[in-house]
């Protein structure tokens, strides 16, 4: 079988769409493990901009307070962050996570949280993310802001 080595964008485009082919690769790892383990599903993609969900339960994803815990919802941004950056990306570039701050806004105990993320500033090297996270009824979960770096060549190489 041969391999047919597709942007990301086209890739994760064909995947959303379930019209993916055998052979079918891209430079990337999508799904990534920690989504598939964590239950996010990618809903939209477009360039510099990407949508995930996940069913969110605190009896499962709980902490001590008996919400949803605050990492696991910072965890959903960050992959739809890292998911829209890496739509920016050529085939011999990666990406890494520089900082990410998140405010929450109210609690989560059972609900689809809805992550979209966007590129505000797309720098050569630097790029400046924001994602809000929605629950099911409509109402904002978190607000964060992330900055992504570009990695190119050598650098990019085994990440």
């Amino acid at each position: 079988m041969s391999s047919n080595q597709l942007s990301i964008l086209s890739f994760l485009e064909a995947q959303l769409n379930g019209t993916l082919k055998p052979g079918d690769t891209t430079h990337m790892n999508y799904p990534t493990p920690i989504s598939q383990l964590l239950g996010f599903h990618l809903v939209a993609i477009n360039e510099g901009t990407a949508t995930l969900e996940m069913y969110a339960d605190a009896s499962i994803h709980g902490n001590q307070q008996g919400t949803v815990h605050g990492g696991l919802i910072t965890e959903l941004a960050d992959a739809t962050v890292g998911t829209a950056h890496s739509t920016l990306m050529g085939p011999e570039e990666s990406l890494t996570s520089i900082d990410i701050k998140a405010s929450f806004l109210r609690p989560v105990w059972k609900s689809r949280l809805t992550s979209h993320a966007y590129v505000i500033h797309q720098g050569k090297t630097i790029s400046h993310y924001c994602c809000e996270i929605k629950r099911d009824d409509g109402k904002s979960v978190a607000i964060v802001q992330s900055t992504v770096m570009t990695l190119k060549g050598d650098k990019a190489s085994g990440r």
